[in-house]
C-alpha cells in the first residue's frame, strides 16, 4: 500500500497575486481577525471559493492552524515563497503567520479545517499536543494515493466533522474537539511515515524536528549553532551530520535558508525600507545585510524586491 509523502519541494513560479502593502489578516477568509477569538470551523471547499471565483487572494492568519485537504480536483498553491499545483487527495498544512493564497479548479472538493491551538492540546496534551507540533512546525503538502485505505478514512473522519460542526449546540460539546484531533493526529503520522521513508529511525527523524523547531523559534535571535547543539544534547559535528543526513547541508546552511526565505517574504509583503527589515532579521549592519542576502540569491534586496513584485518599492 503506498504511503503518503511530505513534500516541501517545488519549483518557483511566477503568481498573478501581487499583494501590496500590508497583508490581509482573516479569521476565515474574507471576515476580520478576532483578537483572541478562539475558533473550530470546518467547511468544504466550494461553499467560499465560489464566491470568490476559485481564487482565493494572499492572507494569513494570526494564531490560527489551518488544513485545506483536497479530496479531488488541483489548486495552485502559495505558502510564503513556495509555489506550486497540487491534486487531490492531499492535505495542506499551514501554520499561523505563513502568507498562503489559492486558484482552485473549477469545482474542486475537499474540506478547509481551520482551528486555534487550545482546541487540540487541551487535556491529552501529551499525545495531541507531540501530533500537533509535528504537523504543524512548517507549512508544507501531504500527498495520497485515491487507493489508500488512509485516504479513504481521512475523507470519512473530515466529512464526520463538518456533519457534526452543523448540529445545533456542537460547539459546547466534546465530540467536535475530538474528530479535530483525531484528523490531526492521523495526519501527523502520515507526515512521520513520510519522512520514515527517507530511511532514517523514528529517533533521528524526532530529533530534526527538534532541531527544526528550535529554529523556527531563534532563527532571528542568530543564535550560534554551538547553542543549538546544546540545547539538543549533540556536539556541533552530530548536529552537522543530523542535518546533512535529513536534508544535505550544514546545520548553519538550513538556518541561513530560513532566514533567507523569511528576508524574501518580508521584502515582498511588508512595504518598509530594506534597512528597517535589516534590523527586524536581527542585521544590525544593513550593509551586511544586503552582502548576505546576495550571497544567498544573487540579487540585491531592492533588486529582488522590485524583480518579485513587480513595482518599485523604495528600499
Amino acid at each position: 500500500m503506498p504511503k503518503p509523502r511530505l513534500n516541501t519541494q517545488a519549483t518557483p513560479a511566477s503568481s498573478s497575486r501581487k499583494p501590496a502593502g500590508a497583508i490581509p489578516r482573516f479569521a476565515l477568509y474574507g471576515e476580520p481577525a478576532r483578537p483572541g477569538e478562539e475558533l473550530l470551523h470546518i467547511e468544504e471547499v466550494q461553499s467560499r471559493s465560489r464566491l470568490y471565483h476559485w481564487e482565493i487572494d494572499a492572507h494569513l492568519h494570526q494564531g490560527l492552524y489551518q488544513i485545506l485537504w483536497l479530496a479531488r480536483g488541483w489548486a495552485d498553491v502559495m505558502l510564503d515563497e513556495w509555489r506550486g499545483r497540487v491534486e487531490g487527495p492531499a492535505a495542506i498544512v499551514v501554520p499561523p503567520g505563513v502568507v498562503h493564497g489559492f486558484h482552485f479548479a473549477p469545482e474542486t472538493d475537499g474540506m478547509v479545517l481551520t482551528l486555534s491551538a487550545r482546541f487540540l492540546v487541551e487535556g491529552e496534551f501529551e499525545a495531541v499536543g507531540e501530533a500537533f507540533r509535528l504537523l504543524f512546525s512548517s507549512p508544507g503538502v501531504l500527498h495520497f494515493s485515491q487507493e489508500d485505505g488512509e485516504t479513504q478514512r481521512l475523507s470519512a473522519q473530515l466529512s464526520e466533522l463538518a456533519a457534526e460542526f452543523l448540529l445545533p449546540g456542537a460547539a459546547e460539546a466534546p465530540v467536535l474537539r475530538w474528530l479535530a484531533r483525531a484528523v490531526v493526529w492521523r495526519l501527523a503520522r502520515a507526515s512521520a511515515q513520510g519522512q520514515r521513508e527517507g530511511g532514517e529511525s523514528r529517533a533521528h527523524q524526532a530529533l530534526f524536528t527538534r532541531f527544526l523547531l528550535l529554529v523556527e523559534r531563534h532563527f532571528l535571535e542568530h543564535w550560534p549553532m554551538e547553542r543549538y547543539a546544546s540545547r539538543l544534547g549533540l556536539s556541533t559535528q552530530r548536529l552537522n551530520r543530523l542535518v546533512r543526513a535529513e536534508r544535505g547541508c550544514t546545520a548553519l546552511e538550513l538556518v541561513h535558508d530560513r532566514l533567507t526565505r523569511e528576508a524574501c517574504r518580508r521584502l515582498v509583503y511588508i512595504a518598509a525600507p530594506a534597512a528597517s527589515l535589516a534590523l527586524e532579521l536581527g542585521f544590525e549592519d544593513p550593509a551586511y545585510f544586503s552582502r548576505f542576502f546576495k550571497r544567498r540569491t544573487g540579487q540585491s534586496p531592492q533588486a529582488w524586491r522590485r524583480a518579485h513584485t513587480g513595482q518599485a518599492v523604495r528600499g
